[in-house]
């Protein structure tokens, strides 16, 4: 396909120019289709019931988020076990499902090398979609492995972070093994021991590591997750006769991404002046979609989807977001609680139970993604 530089999309009215017209370039045909230089904004009116989308997106993001954390520290409500292991598996297979099916493929479909944007300008000389995931992945990984070695030194404890699984070790010279060095480092750990924990119910310096890589792992997580739900928030306010299919689709998309986030959020053991860290990181979530939407409604008349600008923007956010939930969901979730997990049930029974809600969590996600 040929490279037309600017103004090319002036050169041609689409309204008089046929598919099959060899004279146009083949670029501005694909643009013409996505309706990216000549798209118009689609708001078709629905005010009010747009606007109700905002508090119920609110309540149902916020709620559903909450709800793991609410099972496990409200005790009165005795919600049985085999709840809060479905909303933590199954809100696994959401995140791995958004990652391939609400990311991966939006990224391709407006960035990638068969697209509009993919084959215009520098957008053309690189497959800059599957790099930009790759550098988000990378980068992803990085951080969790540089946060658990800054952890490590801190403390003087090693950590085998895919099992969960912390052993004290002794921090020494490089040339020097000697008891009066270990005798040393120890007590090193165990003033660390008291700091950290002299506002904290926990018992052991393990719970400090833990705390810390967990929680790392978790913002990046989030971090992905809003990504994501900007645009959505943006389109949902300002799109035109799909409004009435997107509306009911992303309350259920916004509730069971906010069930895997909660789930996650639930399984890190906080201490105790950081109690409120949960709660607030669930507001933040569930607030992030009603204020784009909120957003999307203040420019409802101005705002086009599917436009270049809007098209390239929504593209890089949903390749960073794809490969940060690629590798969380796939190293983080799939291979720590399953295979690398020497905590990992011994119940087949059990077992069988948390794979088939993490493929039934996959299987909703991925469906959804007809309409979303």
């Amino acid at each position: 396909m040929s490279n037309v530089t600017s103004p090319w999309w002036k050169q041609w009215d689409p309204d008089m120019v046929t598919i099959s017209d060899d004279s146009v370039s083949d670029v501005w045909k694909i643009c013409v289709l996505e309706g990216v230089y000549f798209g118009e904004n689609e708001y078709n009116g629905n005010l009010g019931a747009r606007i109700s989308s905002v508090f119920v997106i609110l309540f149902v993001s916020t709620f559903f988020t909450m709800f793991p954390l609410i099972s496990k520290n409200v005790k009165k409500l005795k919600i049985p076990l085999y709840a809060y292991s479905f909303a933590k598996y199954f809100g696994s297979g959401v995140i791995i499902a958004t990652a391939f099916i609400h990311l991966m493929d939006p990224a391709y479909s407006v960035i990638g090398g068969n697209s509009c944007v993919g084959q215009t300008g520098n957008w053309a000389l690189y497959s800059w979609c599957p790099a930009i995931m790759l550098a988000s992945l990378t980068f992803t990984f990085l951080t969790d492995l540089f946060s658990s070695v800054w952890v490590e030194r801190k403390y003087g404890v090693a950590h085998d972070h895919t099992h969960d699984d912390i052993k004290e070790t002794v921090v020494d010279d490089a040339a020097n093994t000697s008891t009066e060095n270990a005798t040393t480092h120890r007590s090193y750990d165990d003033k660390n021991k008291v700091e950290f924990y002299e506002d904290s119910d926990a018992s052991s310096l393990d719970t400090v590591q833990s705390f810390q890589t967990q929680f790392y792992a978790f913002l990046i997580l989030e971090f992905g997750v809003i990504f994501h739900s900007v645009m959505i928030g943006l389109n949902l306010g300002s799109t035109g006769k799909e409004f009435a299919t997107l509306y009911p689709v992303l309350v259920f998309h916004q509730s069971f991404e906010g069930l895997g986030i909660g789930a996650r959020l639930s399984a890190i053991e906080f201490p105790k002046s950081k109690r409120w860290w949960p709660w607030a990181l669930c507001v933040a979530y569930g607030l992030t979609t009603p204020v784009c939407v909120a957003i999307g409604l203040g420019v409802r008349t101005k705002y086009v989807s599917g436009s270049y600008t809007a098209s390239v923007i929504s593209g890089v956010l949903d390749a960073i977001s794809a490969g940060i939930l690629l590798y969380t969901g796939l190293v983080e979730l799939l291979a720590r609680d399953f295979l690398f997990n020497p905590n990992r049930t011994k119940d087949l029974r059990e077992l069988s139970f948390d794979v088939i809600c993490t493929l039934f969590g996959a299987g909703i996600m991925a469906l959804i993604g007809k309409w979303a």
